[in-house]
């Protein structure tokens, strides 16, 4: 078992979730976030670091003494360019450069589905090395994670995997994720499939439990050890009557990154400011 991990971004959605799930006799996490973390509770074995993914000393610091790290840090949702580059971009360079200069052999990556969302779901099941085509500077900013975490694995000898992480929350907010979602438990398997697989050297999975109306492969994450337990389709019949069936033409129905391939998103065009 994976002894000591340092996660990053362990206030937002995600870390938030696996906080509990991650938890294991013998094991300590490290909890890092710009952000105030709520405090341990009685008999959590936790350490808690407040810092910026981007500030390289706190991170070579925050990366001592570890076993693996699991990087959920950044901006989670569609930002200017330039705080994504900073951010996403140079804030994932500076975590795997610090591992590294820390000697941590193993880190896990929060990719996105957005690294991929101009996919067209005509074209049937999204493989899980799948070609960039993403629907956002925040989708850019995954590619570009995926591409670091490549480097660092064949150039440094490290053990990377970026996990294309659909939906991951308590359950479906709506009909578009009954496709994508990834159950916490489910999530809290992948990561444990990820931290104990043996050197699986660079990998690129999908983060989905095994949804009956799924559009992705599980064939990479299943090879790592992982059993995913849940379906979204105990929820359908509550998404479908809240939300109704998806317009086929729209964003939401033809391309895996949903509405976020529609004109909502432009970033550019919002910032030129035309």
């Amino acid at each position: 078992m994976t002894a000591r991990i340092l996660i990053t971004g362990a206030g937002g959605e995600v870390g938030t979730l696996m906080r509990t799930r991650l938890a294991a006799e013998g094991r300590v996490l490290r909890l890092l976030d710009i952000a105030d973390l709520p405090t341990a509770t009685d008999g959590e074995n936790v350490e808690l670091v407040q810092a910026s993914v981007t500030d390289m000393a706190a991170m070579e610091a925050a990366s001592k003494d570890v076993d693996a790290v699991i990087h959920l840090g950044g901006h989670s949702l569609e930002e200017s360019w330039d705080k994504i580059l900073r951010v996403n971009v140079d804030g994932t360079h500076t975590v795997l450069e610090a591992a590294r200069r820390a000697g941590v052999r193993r880190v896990v990556l929060a990719s996105s589905n957005h690294a991929v969302g101009f996919v067209e779901r005509a074209q049937g099941v999204a493989g899980d090395y799948a070609f960039p085509r993403p629907d956002t500077y925040y989708g850019v900013s995954k590619v570009a994670m995926e591409a670091l975490g490549s480097l660092y694995a064949d150039r440094y000898g490290m053990d990377v995997i970026a996990i294309r992480i659909g939906s991951c929350f308590e359950k479906p907010k709506d009909v578009r994720m009954l496709s994508t979602w990834m159950s916490p438990d489910d999530g809290a398997r992948l990561f444990e499939a990820c931290l104990s697989a043996p050197s699986p050297g660079f990998r690129v999975v999908w983060g989905v439990s095994d949804n009956k109306r799924g559009w992705f492969s599980l064939d990479e994450a299943r090879a790592l050890g992982y059993d995913p337990k849940d379906d979204s389709e105990r929820y359908a019949a509550e998404v479908l009557q809240e939300h109704g069936e998806l317009n086929p033409s729209s964003p939401a129905a033809r391309y895996v990154g949903g509405a976020w391939c529609g004109p909502d998103f432009d970033t550019a065009v919002k910032e030129a400011g035309r």
